[in-house]
């Protein structure tokens, strides 16, 4: 019985013709005796009528079950205008079985087969992953990565884009975020690293002449893991040479636009909004902003720069800022409410919240009777303060105060959608280019430099000299784009000058000679033989399609996802490994001694 057709493809122009279909029976109905089958395939439903008039049919009645794997064989027939269903494509016609085979009988599923298995737990429905995947809406979702994959792969061709596989098993470079280790066998004591991108390879293929490189490259983090992280996921890494920022994010623009229109059949406007680092901090209080609603940051340190009130006057004479928002509408938020917002700040160094509510014509605020009358109607005019409005304030060092209101105001707005006096639509795309980042931070405990991205970064050219002098106010040829409020990928023209390189790593970096040859020896070696000016940028697959796919966890576009321990629960891995493994590859496991008892 090899079928003919999907089950998502027959129509009324089929109807008396016959047709055999396979898959799973998706729902059984007993109709005085007839059996009415919903059959389902990968590409959707057709029903299937089984008469008991049929004897070789009837004695096979008790196998169907919903999700066994049947074949089945008939006539095509039209349905009466009253059993039209007009939610299918097939919904005009009906097979009526004339040859029945069950390939496989299964058990009853630890959970729904519909939408309603969403409100399962997921570590169940990971443990029975195959069965979750078979629901319409997980196919849906592996379709529409397998389309956007598609949709990249075309583009990247059509721009001269070489497709190269970089090694999975690379050195450790500590600098970065924590690695997954490898053991050598063959090199005792040694270990491999996975790769947590494959930055430094495809900087060789640049100085290899390739000058054009893509790669959907799978790459690993052993870090802390949340809806947007998975300790394995996938990027588009890209890597051209000749090139400046303005090619950079017109190659971009073009493949978001095209990827977008060959999803979603959306059309993208370009070119996408820029924004430097210090104006997306200033206004919305992260690097990443959501531009679909307003509440932008105000600062006021001209409102408070004679204040009474010590802990505004005191942040201003220290060199800070008093930096406030207007939640408006949202002056009815509970006590609760209000105590995580605050729980919110403090766990990003806040010692409280400051706020006035605007409520039956008055302000209330524990803080009030510090403001002049000055001071009130300045907060008014500027933070245009209604009734029903709530403002939210942070005095701190500059960022501190940002990040605090920053949070605060992503939280805010959820309360307001949750009201529903504020829409924040899903499908409303606002690409951003953040640019100029700085290139180094100074790490307080570790009493040096680093680099807020990769030390391959490039300075802004005519920042170069501030290397020696003022390595904070250098700013990178750095670049991230963002959507919604999501950091989609992020990038940079890099360092091909050996000297500047070196200099960065040894003046700046504060790495010991001896560890930068050990480390990137060979990369200095290679920028020595005619390295071109290059740069690149890196998407991560899981998150776009998250997006497209209008989903809020990067899960739920993964195959086989870990869950929030890093466990992979349909196969429990990881695993334990043997004595005999670990003896050959000449390691010990020692457990914390918790975990022994």
């Amino acid at each position: 019985m090899k079928r003919t057709h999907n089950c998502s493809q027959l129509r009324k122009s089929d109807a008396g013709s016959t047709a055999t279909l396979s898959g799973w029976v998706d729902s059984v109905r007993d109709h005085g005796g007839i059996l009415f089958v919903d059959l389902r395939d990968r590409e959707g439903l057709t029903q299937i009528v089984l008469d008991p008039g049929n004897p070789a049919l009837e004695a096979q009645f008790g196998s169907i079950k919903p999700e066994s794997v049947i074949s089945v064989s008939g006539k095509v027939l039209e349905r009466g205008n009253d059993a039209v269903n007009k939610n299918l494509p097939t919904g005009d016609i009906e097979l009526h079985a004339t040859e029945l085979k069950v390939l496989n009988i299964s058990k009853t599923p630890p959970f729904p087969m519909d939408d309603s298995a969403d409100k399962v737990g997921e570590d169940l429905r990971m443990t029975y992953r195959y069965l979750d995947l078979r629901r319409s809406s997980n196919l849906k979702l592996l379709k529409l990565r397998h389309k956007t994959s598609q949709s990249i792969r075309n583009f990247m061709d059509e721009e001269g884009f070489l497709d190269v596989e970089t090694p999975m098993l690379f050195k450790s470079t500590p600098e970065g975020a924590r690695e997954f280790l490898v053991p050598s066998r063959m090199n005792p004591g040694a270990f491999y690293a996975l790769p947590q991108s494959p930055q430094q390879y495809k900087q060789m293929l640049m100085v290899a002449g390739v000058e054009r490189y893509y790669q959907l490259a799978r790459c690993f983090r052993d870090e802390d893991l949340r809806a947007d992280r998975q300790p394995e996921f996938t990027q588009l890494d890209i890597e051209l040479s000749f090139i400046d920022r303005e090619d950079m994010y017109a190659l971009i623009e073009g493949l978001m636009k095209r990827v977008w229109k060959d999803v979603l059949d959306v059309d993208l406007e370009t070119p996408f909004l820029r924004m430097s680092y210090y104006d997306a901090m200033n206004r919305f209080g992260v690097d990443k902003p959501d531009m679909r609603f307003g509440m932008e940051l105000q600062d006021c340190g001209e409102i408070f720069a004679n204040s009474g009130f010590k802990v505004f006057k005191g942040a201003l004479d220290s060199g800070g800022a008093v930096k406030a928002f207007n939640a408006k509408g949202l002056a009815d938020l509970t006590q609760g409410e209000l105590r995580d917002l605050e729980d919110a700040a403090k766990s990003l160094g806040a010692k409280g919240l400051a706020f006035i509510k605007s409520e039956g014509g008055e302000w209330k605020s524990p803080i009030l009777k510090f403001f002049s009358d000055e001071e009130k109607a300045a907060l008014k005019e500027s933070l245009q303060i209604e009734d029903g409005d709530i403002v939210f304030f942070a005095a701190s060092e500059w960022e501190q105060a940002c990040t605090i209101l920053g949070r605060v105001r992503l939280d805010a707005a959820k309360l307001l959608v949750k009201r529903e006096k504020l829409t924040i639509d899903p499908a409303d795309y606002k690409f951003l280019w953040v640019i100029e980042f700085p290139l180094m931070l100074f790490d307080e405990e570790a009493g040096r430099y680093v680099a807020s991205h990769h030390p391959f970064t490039a300075p802004v050219e005519e920042d170069i000299p501030l290397l020696d002098s003022d390595p904070k106010a250098v700013r990178g040829q750095h670049y991230d784009l963002v959507l919604n409020g999501v950091e989609l990928g992020g990038g940079s023209i890099r360092i091909h000058q050996p000297e500047v390189q070196k200099k960065v790593f040894e003046d700046v970096l504060k790495i010991e000679p001896d560890v930068v040859e050990s480390r990137f020896g060979y990369m200095l070696r290679a920028f020595e033989y005619g390295a071109p000016p290059h740069g690149g940028i890196a998407f991560g697959l899981d998150r776009m399609v998250t997006i497209l796919g209008g989903r809020s966890s990067i899960r739920d576009v993964i195959a086989f996802p870990k869950n929030q321990k890093g466990q992979e629960m349909m196969t429990a891995s990881p695993g334990i490994a043997t004595e005999k493994q670990l003896r050959d590859l000449h390691i010990k496991a020692v457990l914390p001694k918790k975990e022994e008892s």
